[in-house]
């Protein structure tokens, strides 16, 4: 079965890691959570298509795999992994099976497995590598250390004294000063998450290489040993601030024991000693931190010298990167489909992008102020952010040139367009617009008489138009059958006036009514 191949963002981390961090494989691929000869495969591939680093501003999503992948190779072949953990249950189960009849076992099912040596040596290195605990060596500025603490601080209401809200307590810690930093927040959302980030990173004046979280479903989308997927925001934070990501591995606290350890010591030191006080807002209860969180990283080690402070000054600031110039503007990725009205819809409010997108899968990035649509990495789309729900953002270069056409179109704008022709012209598209019950319906039909222009001159359509107005024959078919049957070149007769009738006797004129009014008696 091929192997399946990451997708192209986790190849441009791999990439950007590589030549902007210098960080070696075995890093990257703890990193990015690709085996380390994917890794290498990758920068290899990069090598040999004779691009560099940094890729062109126009060099999207599309075209670095096609660069990349466009001769892929067929992938070397594997025997499958041996569960030496089932064979281990094995073993204990059933006193009289030896090692050799589970490797005959095996080798039935697998003709072309390992042979008994190999296995057998395959077996005692994992049996081995058990329950063995590893002394994790922190070089200055390296690794920081994430984590929420379990334990919370209540929030009380101003007035009725009662508690309304629970701050969780984000701790961080440096891997070789455990220089630590903590900061309350009301949620433990995406926005809080890379909020205390950005506050971890100010308060330490740089930025490690390494950020080393567990995997909460804020930063981590997907947790797994050995693939898990960051948040697009998260690893967008990590982009801005020039750092990596290396989530711990699931149900595995000793991976981030420095942070554990700095959890307990919070808990113990700043969240205990909170325990009589009462806390109305959010913006008290971390000044009350940190007060508390500069005497936690004076305080002296027991057992050796010096203090959280003192190490952090000798060690981790000194080889922490500088910050960037600019704060990270907190950014919410989305995966969205393009409607057919060439629309995405995000919270309740429709943007617009190029129409040549509908139905296909686009990204959005939105903060609190604006919203941007990318397709294959590249920006397509840009809009002020709107609260207002069931309600459409659209830029009109974004519409078919039908469309844009056919919105330009107004009342007002027909008439000015037939007064070009002539006062009669402009006349017979008003008393149709005006027999309308909505100025729309007879959009088409003003459209129609004028587009007769690419057939007959302006004179004939004026002279066509006055005869139609005379004969209120205001309409399309009317206008189209005169210019056809040359009726507009015929001189209009005007109709003959009223003839009074014959003198008689006995018909009684409109004096002898006006004389029956006068003689009425008043009531």
């Amino acid at each position: 079965m091929p192997q399946e191949r990451v997708s192209v963002r986790k190849i441009r981390e791999t990439l950007r890691l590589s030549y902007e961090l210098k960080l070696n494989q075995s890093q990257i691929a703890s990193s990015c959570h690709i085996g380390q000869a994917s890794v290498f495969r990758y920068l290899k591939r990069f090598k040999e298509s004779g691009m560099s680093w940094p890729l062109p501003a126009d060099c999207d999503d599309r075209i670095l795999e096609e660069l990349l992948f466009s001769k892929p190779g067929p992938p070397p072949q594997q025997h499958p992994p041996v569960d030496f953990a089932a064979v281990e249950r094995q073993l204990q189960a059933h006193k009289h099976l030896t090692l050799q009849l589970v490797w005959e076992e095996y080798r039935a099912t697998q003709p072309e497995g390992y042979g008994y040596s190999y296995f057998c040596e395959m077996y005692r290195k994992w049996k081995g590598s058990q329950n063995v605990v590893l002394r994790q060596d922190h070089r200055a500025g390296e690794k920081l250390f994430v984590d929420w603490a379990g334990a919370t601080i209540p929030i009380y209401h101003a007035g009725t004294g009662q508690v309304t809200d629970a701050a969780s307590v984000f701790v961080a810690a440096l891997g070789a000063s455990s220089y630590t930093f903590a900061h309350a927040s009301l949620r433990q959302d995406l926005w809080s998450w890379i909020d205390c980030h950005v506050r971890a990173f100010a308060f330490y004046g740089g930025c490690p290489i390494l950020v080393i979280p567990d995997n909460p479903k804020t930063g981590v989308t997907r947790a797994c040993r050995y693939e898990p997927d960051l948040n697009r925001t998260y690893a967008e934070m990590a982009q801005h601030y020039g750092v990596a990501i290396l989530p711990a591995r699931p149900r595995k606290p000793r991976d981030k024991a420095k942070v554990e350890s700095a959890v307990a010591v919070v808990q113990r030191w700043i969240v205990a000693a909170l325990r009589h006080r009462k806390f109305f807002s959010i913006a008290e209860l971390n000044e009350a931190i940190a007060e508390l969180l500069e005497k936690l990283n004076q305080k002296p080690f027991r057992k050796k010298e010096g203090s959280r402070a003192s190490q952090f000054a000798e060690l981790d600031q000194p080889a922490l990167k500088p910050l960037p110039a600019e704060r990270y503007c907190t950014a919410d990725w989305k995966t969205c489909r393009v409607n057919i009205d060439y629309h995405i819809e995000l919270d309740r409010h429709y943007y617009s992008v190029p129409y040549q997108l509908v139905g296909q899968q686009v990204e959005t990035r939105s903060t609190l102020a604006t919203v941007e649509i990318f397709h294959d990495g590249v920006r397509i789309a840009s809009h002020v952010r709107s609260s207002a729900h069931h309600q459409h953002t659209t830029n009109a270069e974004h519409r078919p040139k039908s469309h844009q056409a056919h919105l330009e179109w107004t009342p007002s704008r027909l008439i000015h367009w037939a007064e070009s022709v002539g006062p009669f012209t402009a006349q017979l598209v008003q008393t149709i617009l005006d027999s309308k019950p909505h100025p729309e319906m007879g959009y088409r039909s003003c459209l129609g008489i004028l587009r007769l222009l690419k057939a007959y001159s302006k004179e004939r359509l004026e002279a066509a138009s006055r005869r139609a107005v005379q004969l209120r024959a205001c309409s399309y078919p009317s206008m189209q059958s005169i210019l056809k049957n040359s009726l507009d070149q015929q001189m209009l007769i005007d109709p003959p006036a009223e003839k009074a009738g014959p003198a008689h006797g006995n018909l009684r004129g409109a004096g002898y009514y006006e004389s029956l009014k006068e003689r009425e008696p008043e009531c």
